[in-house]
């Protein structure tokens, strides 16, 4: 079976955050040495952010329980806690896959600008672990310009549409200043994960906390943030100048005597933005002088507008992304005939060579000029050649002809690398 690019992830849209923190790779740097040494990949690019966990491969596709295995291993996980989890993509499947992920159509917001850098950071990490080879490189290279070419072409990017983002925007617009103020992130779900990327991506330092601190700790690992207990936070509102509550409390985190007790000890105002459905901030906090309060609602209103406007292109960049597979489809076919295209010409020019140097001697030939002359011609000759049938068998290649590929390797006696 011919080697082949293969996706496996564990992502927001199977698993909530909390759930892929149990995925996630503490040291990438010996998960990479794992997953060459022991999953059956020639090659591996790892891509982590707060919202998946992936693993992009080039190898023998039938070496999927292999990934799951080195995988688990490396997690500290029982195999069976991919079945719910996993998904997978192979071939022109995986291609799919990350030009939609570098195009922002597969992130939990459409058009996120985020995921472009990371997929960046991640083939240049494999590349210095040298866990990236001529595929994966091709493949990231290509899928990277198409991303980028898609947000320019579309303005898919343009706006914030996440509940996140767009408060983290109105704190901005409302506070002078955002980076200098103390600011407190309740939760630790989806809406949360998108304030503290908004907030880790304008450079702003945060607070984070929820019931349990270890999960506190543990999204502030992946999503950003300092982790703090609840109970003193909760107590001790009045360092606080903008306060995010993202949560799914039944009840209000957030009361008027908590907060009215804080307000008398500030000569400052604060702003508050309660993201919870349902709300977990007191509606009468809003009475509170010196107090500026948004709720789910009324961003989300701003929301759709932007939503709206973005969704309105995700057409047009799925037109560019179809226009696109077929060109990566017969550039990676093309990959695997390279190698064969190359070692043709080496043998047949070393053979040229071997020749060359016979008929110079049998010449007595000294004078370099025509050396050099009868050298370039035999060059010349060789080009004329052989260029024909190896562009005949890259294109072959491109569509897909694995007959044509076969006959050559026999042809010329070319022995794959296994």
């Amino acid at each position: 079976m011919t080697s082949e690019v293969i996706n496996a992830r564990v992502t927001f849209r199977k698993s909530p955050i909390h759930m892929l923190e149990r995925f996630t790779f503490r040291d990438i740097d010996s998960a990479y040495e794992s997953f060459l040494k022991h999953s059956g990949l020639q090659e591996c690019v790892l891509l982590q952010t707060c919202n998946r966990v992936e693993l992009f491969g080039f190898g023998n596709g039938e070496n999927l329980e292999r990934i799951k295995k080195t995988w688990a291993s490396v997690s500290g996980l029982e195999e069976n806690a991919f079945k719910e989890n996993l998904e997978i993509s192979q071939g022109v499947d995986a291609y799919q896959h990350l030009l939609k992920l570098t195009s922002g159509l597969d992130s939990l917001v459409v058009g996120e600008e985020q995921i472009l850098g990371q997929i960046k950071e991640s083939i240049n990490a494999a590349r210095q672990m040298r866990a990236s080879g001529n595929a994966l490189n091709t493949l990231f290279d290509k899928a990277i310009r198409v991303g980028a070419r898609v947000r320019q072409a579309t303005g898919i990017s343009k706006g914030s549409i996440s509940i996140g983002s767009m408060a983290v925007k109105l704190a901005e617009d409302n506070i002078d200043d955002l980076k200098s103020k103390k600011i407190l992130l309740i939760g630790t779900g989806e809406a949360a994960s998108l304030v503290a990327k908004s907030l880790k991506k304008r450079g702003i330092d945060f607070d984070v906390t929820s019931r349990t601190f270890e999960r506190s700790k543990s999204f502030a690992e992946t999503a950003g943030g300092n982790p703090v207990r609840f109970e003193n936070t909760i107590a001790n509102f009045k360092l606080v100048d903008v306060l995010f509550v993202a949560t799914i409390a039944p009840y209000f985190l957030v009361t008027y005597d908590r907060i009215k007790e804080a307000m008398e000890s500030r000569k400052n105002g604060m702003m508050i933005m309660d993201l919870s459905n349902p709300r977990t901030v007191d509606e009468n906090v809003a009475t509170i002088k010196k107090i500026k309060m948004m709720n789910l609602d009324q961003i989300a209103e701003m929301v759709d507008k932007n939503m709206r406007t973005r969704m309105g292109v995700v057409s047009a960049a799925e037109k560019i992304i179809n226009e696109e597979i077929p060109v990566m489809e017969a550039a990676m076919k093309r990959l695997e005939v390279e190698p064969i295209v190359k070692n043709v010409f080496k043998e047949i020019d070393q053979a040229r060579i071997k020749e060359l140097k016979k008929a110079l001697q049998m010449l007595g030939e000294k004078d370099e000029q025509k050396i050099r002359i009868i050298d370039q011609l035999t060059q010349a000759i060789v080009e004329d050649i052989i260029s024909v049938p190896m562009n005949n068998l890259r294109k072959a290649s491109e569509q897909g002809d694995s007959e044509i590929l076969k006959t050559v390797t026999k042809l010329f006696d070319y022995k794959t690398k296994e």
